[in-house]
């Protein structure tokens, strides 16, 4: 089954990569190879770099990478959770050590390439990362977490209102009135047991 990417910000697509899609819990983190194939689909690695450190991981070293990514989501759900509804203080900083941990031993730097596209002109100064071990997959993570604790107002962040639905979402709508993962899934069901409540009520 295809990762859920509904929230409308990478590091809350971090918290859904667990969810109950129908009436069972998925773990898409729940291996090395799931969690490769996460990073594809979220598109936070690139596609060789997910090739080559596979190549060159040792027995169990992605799946004890994997392990790490669900402790991470695990800490940082338990955060949103706590902040969720009201704009985030200076006060919580005290609580991102284990985040500010993480983004210390990343190794990004800036490099003049070639533009992909030719849009404003021949070069442009792109991101880039240095893959040094499997366990390096997890500092794109931490940098869609960081981005959402600094740029995102956790008074958008949102649970879905549907039955037994865990995912959280940012709501960017206009009028912030956003309820469901999905009009098509949750949404869709909630009307449906409106109406058979109605016409069990003689409404």
């Amino acid at each position: 089954m295809p990762a859920i990417f509904i929230a409308d910000s990478p590091g809350l697509d971090f918290l859904n990569s667990i969810a109950t899609p129908v009436d069972t819990v998925v773990d898409w983190l729940d291996s090395g190879d799931g969690l490769l194939r996460w990073l594809a689909q979220a598109k936070l690695v690139p596609a060789d770099v997910l090739e080559e450190l596979k190549a060159r991981a040792t027995r169990g070293e992605l799946d004890k990478v994997a392990g790490k990514a669900r402790e991470l989501r695990e800490w940082f759900r338990g955060f949103a959770r706590k902040h969720m509804g009201r704009p985030l203080t200076p006060r919580a900083l005290q609580e991102l050590g284990p985040l500010n941990r993480l983004l210390e031993r990343d190794e990004a730097f800036s490099q003049i390439s070639r533009h992909p596209h030719g849009d404003g002109g021949p070069l442009e100064l792109r991101l880039m990362r240095r893959w040094r071990s499997p366990e390096s997959l997890l500092l794109p993570i931490g940098e869609a977490l960081a981005k959402f604790v600094c740029e995102e107002d956790f008074t958008d962040m949102k649970a879905c209102e549907g039955h037994a639905c865990t995912l959280v979402f940012a709501d960017h709508t206009r009028r912030r009135a956003r309820r469901w993962c999905s009009m098509a899934v949750c949404g869709n069901r909630a009307k449906q047991a409106a109406h058979r409540s109605r016409l069990k009520n003689g409404h």
